[in-house]
């Protein structure tokens, strides 16, 4: 069974604090139970120097038997500490509580001792129950080592005050654990109830459902998302609507030219004493409208191929200027017809190009088509080749309507059409851009409402080429 996000979060976020709980609680635990030790130690070190001094001073001629047999106190007249007289071997000569060890005393603060150090240590001893601590010094006659003195307390009182600090620290530990705990809690929702907003949108636009948006307003990478899904969904409406408008504009398109070709089949087929100028008239406009036709699935098939990556280039050396010398001659009549003026310009260099020779003439066909789709009586058309920063530009300017500001972005989108085109399949500067990709190169549209429109494909040419 999977886990929510929820649940890992506070998992998550439980064993981070748990884990932090216990180290702070050992780190603190031994820190204080260090501090109080060394407390004990400095009592234990400060009395025990004052009387080894103070017999340095005072008591430097008598021996150990001389201080035993004589009952000196001072030992243990400045500590509540039980206090011990070692031989240099460790045998134990005199203990403040007749304390008695058969073998010679041989820990860590005894051997130090005999090194003429300051010795600590801390253990368990036969005569009590709890931990003790111990510190020894040597004893000395005139700097001579004649025995060693020892300190030694109970840590009863200290590991007891140290265990009720201990304890508490564990309560506030615990404390903070669930304090943290129900902390987390909140901090998950505050992140998995944006998520789960986010996630029925996502759902509900993934059903189909565009219209809903996300009403996250976070300024982090939740917020981000959400934008991005309402960002989404509003471009998907927008391709919706223009595969719609692109659907409802075909289906006119297809059914102008049918409805013409049967009308005049039907008219044609009905009277027994055709006109023959009126039967020439009528297949020429089937004939016109089947080209039509043609041209208009011819584009549909094209595109096709294009989205789908099933067009390949056929590169091959080919005449430039040659091909825009025919597609002059090609458009110059029809341009003539409309009243426009076809003007066909190549700087010298432009020569021999390496590419796919039909798909740039249909390039330079849709542009040409539409330059004369959008040019008013009495306007100008400028196709023209020259070389630039190692590309060749084919260019197709014009002075037509022009294209929107709001337009221009969207003009090389699949099937988009803009307000009041004359286009019948928004798909021609798609496949232009297509083409132009296919090549290695670019489409670029600049246009002014009124002024006209300059289309440029940017192609890269060979480097034996320039």
């Amino acid at each position: 069974m999977r886990r929510s996000i929820k649940s890992r979060l506070v998992i998550n976020f439980m064993l981070i604090i748990v884990i932090t709980v216990v180290i702070l609680q050992v780190v603190l635990s031994n820190a204080i139970r260090s501090y109080y030790y060394k407390n004990v130690e400095d009592i234990l070190t400060s009395q025990i120097e004052y009387s080894t001094e103070f017999h340095s001073k005072y008591f430097s001629n008598y021996t150990l038997d001389d201080i035993i047999m004589g009952d000196i106190d001072l030992f243990w007249k400045q500590t509540t500490a039980q206090v011990q007289l070692l031989s240099l071997e460790g045998e134990l000569l005199m203990d403040s509580l007749g304390v008695v060890y058969d073998d010679p005393i041989a820990t860590s603060d005894v051997l130090k001792a005999m090194n003429l150090e300051k010795g600590v240590w801390v253990g368990n001893v036969h005569y009590d129950d709890n931990p003790v601590m111990a510190v020894s010094m040597p004893l000395r006659n005139n700097e001579e080592p004649i025995g060693i003195l020892r300190y030694i307390t109970s840590l009863e009182a200290i590991n007891s005050t140290v265990n009720r600090l201990i304890i508490l620290l564990i309560s506030v530990g615990l404390a903070v654990v669930v304090v943290s705990g129900v902390v987390s809690i909140f901090l998950a929702d505050s992140i998995v109830k944006p998520l789960l907003e986010v996630t029925k949108v996502a759902e509900k636009m993934a059903d189909g459902q565009l219209n809903v948006r996300g009403s996250i307003r976070l300024k982090d990478e939740i917020g981000k998302l959400s934008n991005t899904l309402n960002y989404m969904a509003e471009e998907l409406q927008k391709k919706e609507q223009i595969k719609n408008d692109f659907i409802s504009s075909i289906s006119h398109e297809l059914r102008t030219p049918l409805t013409s070709i049967k009308g005049w089949a039907m008219t044609l087929q009905g009277d027994e004493n055709i006109d023959y100028e009126l039967l020439e008239d009528g297949l020429k406009i089937i004939e016109n409208e089947s080209d039509r036709l043609s041209r208009m699935v011819e584009d549909l098939l094209d595109f096709s191929k294009f989205i789908s990556g099933r067009i390949t280039l056929e590169k091959a050396e080919f005449s430039v200027r040659d091909m825009l010398i025919m597609l002059g001659k090609q458009y110059m009549p029809r341009a003539r017809d409309n009243d426009i003026d076809l003007i066909v310009n190549m700087s010298d260099e432009v020569n021999i190009f390496l590419g796919d020779e039909n798909r740039i003439k249909q390039l330079l066909i849709n542009l040409l088509d539409n330059a004369i789709k959008f040019t008013p009586p009495g306007g100008k058309i400028w196709m023209e080749a020259y070389i630039k920063d190692k590309n060749l530009i084919l260019s197709v300017k014009d002075t037509g309507i022009g294209i929107p500001e709001e337009d221009l972005p969207y003009v090389k989108d699949k099937f988009y059409k803009g307000k009041g085109s004359k286009s019948h399949s928004g798909i021609g500067l798609s496949i232009c851009e297509e083409i132009a990709t296919l090549s290695n190169g670019s489409l670029v549209i600049e246009s002014e409402v009124n002024k006209g429109t300059i289309v440029k494909a940017i192609l890269p040419m060979k480097e034996d080429q320039i």
